[in-house]
């Protein structure tokens, strides 16, 4: 039977089409994805809105933010400049801001292994298998933050090796890694994680690899740095941020979510076992994982996921990904004749799948938004009770920070948290983690209603008044269990 298919494909002119065509699908898969999640009234959390919103409002973060005497720059300066350059060119909102980069930053990483992969049927196969063992993945994908970025780059390097090994690494190759973690510093920032691939590559006993990738390491880090026009600042005040994130806190649970701990993630486990029989089973003529980096890698963000969950989200599952998708297409090359009409079926069939798996609204992932309330001066309601200029909005939830700031990216007041808990003045902090030690019981906000002025706001998730704990203020239900608090009318006009 498959003989007589391969006949029919090779007389009706269809064979060749076929490696083509597989690859449109994968393409075409990709470009849907977001655009039907977005269709669904998605709107991405958290940073996303933020990074828009700062970069309508044109403000430096100090204008924005409480901030430790000893801040020096944005973190994120390159990708703040870019969202601003798009957003003058189109005047869009900031939903539509915030959506563009998503689209985009789901589309570069969604085709990253495309142009490595000869049969991209091996790509589609990991994106089944992925978030059906890891449910957080998709929602990861679809952040619309830089971080994406350096995920890209480093997807783009382990194909290269993949392609281009066992011969050593050529200027073009090394040009390419160069810019490519020249743009990942430039726009996410993180120029210091770039250490665990290059030991990856040194465990992997990949030793000419290991020098280029550190030489094209150090080069993009120069140049991504001195892009934004401030290299040694940003250097140093990257890593320096990154330091009072992980040890200003006094427990883990006060941290932001990507830098807590994780359990240990099993099912990564269970897929290098399945690998390892793949190859023994298939007798897949494929590398050892021990001289695999990607191997290395994933193992190195596995074990360090245990200390921050982000080491196996941004670092070992995507070179999981491309380990798998390498083993896999050696897979199927022997197992399907590239041009049969078999394998446009297997393609068909795989990309529906991705496409059901991954736009399903299961537990209202992507439509969790739409009920969402936000605090705006156009509500008639509010009129009063928002800070006024020069004001501070006191509030203990980040999310909170990111709804209000998205709402409002040209509001001429301040946020007492931001993106991060650890950028806040000493004391503010102290306050802070005060708070979330006592599961934001009113009392523990009484340090900030001590130091407010009559311009200033305190915002508090409750579902009753918190008058009786917190009776120095006036009180007003704004939106959804939020209540805002200001100083009484005759504190706010002394005589």
């Amino acid at each position: 039977m498959n003989s007589g298919h391969n006949d029919f494909a090779r007389a009706s002119g269809i064979s060749r089409l076929v490696p083509p065509l597989v690859l449109a699908m994968a393409i075409i898969l990709v470009l849907l994805i977001p655009l039907k999640i977005i269709g669904e009234g998605y709107l991405p959390q958290a940073d996303a809105l933020a990074d828009a919103a700062k970069a309508i409002s044109g403000k430096p973060w100090t204008d924005i933010l409480l901030l430790r005497s000893d801040y020096m720059i944005d973190n994120h300066i390159g990708w703040h400049a870019l969202l601003r350059h798009v957003w003058l060119m189109t005047n869009c909102n900031a939903e539509t801001l915030v959506l563009f980069s998503t689209a985009i930053l789901f589309i570069l990483v969604g085709c990253s292994a495309l142009p490595w992969l000869a049969w991209p049927e091996a790509w589609l196969i990991t994106l089944v298998l992925v978030p059906g063992i890891q449910s957080s993945f998709m929602g990861r994908l679809m952040l619309g933050r830089p971080l994406l970025l350096s995920i890209l780059a480093l997807v783009t390097i382990l194909f290269l090796w993949q392609t281009r090994s066992p011969s050593p690494p050529d200027k073009r190759s090394c040009l390419l890694m160069t810019v490519l973690i020249a743009l990942a510093v430039l726009f996410h920032g993180v120029w210091y994680f770039w250490a665990l691939p290059v030991a990856a590559f040194l465990l992997a006993r990949q030793y000419r690899w290991c020098l280029a990738l550190a030489a094209c390491w150090f080069a993009g880090a120069i140049l991504g740095a001195a892009l934004t026009g401030h290299p040694w600042v940003y250097t140093i005040e990257a890593l320096r941020q990154a330091c009072n994130a992980m040890s200003l806190h006094a427990t883990q649970r006060t941290l932001v979510t990507e830098l807590r701990p994780t359990p240990g993630n099993l099912f990564g486990l269970l897929l290098l076992a399945g690998l390892l029989v793949l190859r023994q089973l298939a007798r897949l003529p494929a590398r050892p994982f021990s001289s695999n980096p990607a191997f290395w890698l994933a193992l190195i963000g596995w074990v360090l996921g245990h200390e921050a969950d982000r080491f196996w989200d941004d670092w070992g599952l995507p070179a999981l990904m491309v380990l798998m998708a390498g083993d896999l297409q050696l897979f199927l090359q022997s197992r399907l004749q590239p041009h049969s009409l078999r394998r446009l079926a297997l393609a068909a069939g795989l990309a529906l799948t991705v496409y059901i798996t991954t736009t399903n609204d299961v537990d209202s992932r992507w439509t969790n938004t739409l009920t969402a309330e936000y605090l705006t001066p156009d509500n008639p309601k509010l009129a009063g009770w928002l800070p006024d200029s020069g004001g501070i909005l006191y509030e203990a939830d980040m999310a909170l920070f990111f709804d209000t700031f998205f709402k409002n990216p040209t509001a001429p007041w301040r946020y007492s948290v931001g993106y991060e808990p650890a950028l806040m003045p000493p004391d503010d902090f102290a306050t802070y983690q005060k708070i979330l030690w006592n599961a934001e019981e009113p009392e523990a906000y009484q340090p900030w209603v001590r130091k407010m002025r009559p311009q200033d706001r305190l915002v508090l998730d409750a579902r009753s008044s918190p008058a009786s704990a917190l009776p120095q203020l006036e009180w007003k239900y704004a939106v959804k269990n939020l209540w805002i608090g200001r100083l009484p009318s005759e504190r706010k006009n002394p005589r």
